[in-house]
């Protein structure tokens, strides 16, 4: 039986409003590994990252499997907006700034020592290829700073509800399968070579995805969803890593133009 958690109303509204959103549109929920996930005590769930809804997903299937809510960590600029930085802090989301996430961090190592479970994306930003990219080591080190467990989270199928790159209709979203798959977790030394160790993460998560892949109940040959080594027509890994590099580079020229311009 779980423990009796205090009540949080903004969490637990947001939590009834990912169900209603979620059983309208009918998803086809499957999970597997969800006894990996702890009935009390602090984790770290690193999860993959095809799409923007992983999020919601994730702790939509943990809150049914075990009751418990998850703290993720987010850009300081999902706090700054009116209502959704509310939310965030009403669901005590953790945020992070990227030029000094150091108070975002020791915030997120408390909050695993007092026995909450994290979410974090350590692919940090959407995989436009479908496949696990080489990971920050960001969710290794509060796993081992911490004392707690890192779990692999694997998620497929919710890429074909919102993600980077693709429009997708309304209708399209109607009756997707999605499929969660909770690895066997992690449990890092404060001492351990912690590149090693986030090697193995994901080495674990993309063996995970590639379970769900082989599983899946649809056909994606020729579909924009599936990943192009399994027949699809998403970009190779390096095609991916091209784009967001030419994004970056982009967006960096046009805020230097910016500066420029103010200072003129």
């Amino acid at each position: 039986m779980s423990p009796r958690r205090a009540s949080e109303p903004i969490y637990s509204t947001a939590i009834a409003a990912g169900r209603v959103l979620f059983g309208g549109l009918r998803l086809r929920r499957s999970v597997i590994g969800a006894d990996n996930i702890p009935a009390t005590g602090g984790a770290v769930l690193a999860m993959t990252h095809f799409g923007y809804l992983e999020f919601a997903l994730v702790e939509w299937v943990t809150w049914l499997a075990t009751r418990r809510r998850v703290r993720f960590m987010a850009k300081q600029s999902v706090f700054e907006k009116p209502v959704v930085g509310w939310l965030m802090r009403g669901m005590r989301h953790i945020a992070v700034d990227m030029k000094a996430g150091a108070a975002a961090y020791a915030a997120a190592v408390q909050a695993l020592r007092d026995g909450e479970i994290i979410g974090v994306f350590p692919e940090a930003g959407v995989s436009a290829s479908f496949t696990v990219r080489e990971l920050k080591t960001g969710a290794v080190r509060l796993a081992a700073e911490a004392g707690v467990p890192v779990i692999p989270v694997a998620v497929w199928g919710g890429q074909r509800l919102m993600t980077k790159r693709h429009k997708i209709h309304f209708g399209e979203r109607f009756g997707v399968p999605v499929s969660f798959a909770f690895g066997t977790p992690l449990r890092p030394e404060a001492a351990a070579d912690v590149r090693a160790a986030t090697d193995e993460l994901r080495e674990r998560m993309q063996q995970l995805v590639d379970r769900l892949q082989r599983d899946y109940p649809v056909d994606g040959t020729g579909q924009w969803w599936q990943p192009r080594h399994l027949g699809g027509t998403a970009p190779t890994p390096a095609e991916a890593a091209a784009a967001d590099a030419a994004r970056d580079a982009a967006r960096t020229a046009a805020r230097d133009a910016e500066r420029e311009a103010s200072a003129d």
